[in-house]
């Protein structure tokens, strides 16, 4: 099972402003923990926690899922496997 990351860039940065490291050992918990305010925010983009949950446990599974680019905020989200 791979960790989960999600990595905050602003503008044209190449150095992520945030980044968030779920290990993939509480993963299934932390899922469960995500507010819901913020669990509609990433469904309204397309990205259902339960199915990056599932990803994680297959090892074929590897590198960036899911890659949001914000233009009006000037903002890109990369969500990955690693």
């Amino acid at each position: 099972m791979a960790d989960l990351k999600i990595r905050v860039f602003n503008g044209d940065d190449s150095n992520p402003e945030t980044t968030v490291t779920i290990p993939c050992g509480v993963l299934k918990i932390a899922s469960r923990l995500i507010p819901k305010q913020a669990a509609s925010a990433l469904q309204e983009k397309g990205i259902e926690i339960d199915e990056l949950v599932r990803l994680a446990d297959h090892p074929e599974a590897r590198g960036t899922l899911v890659e949001v680019q914000e233009h009006k905020k000037n903002e890109k989200i990369v969500i990955s496997l690693e």
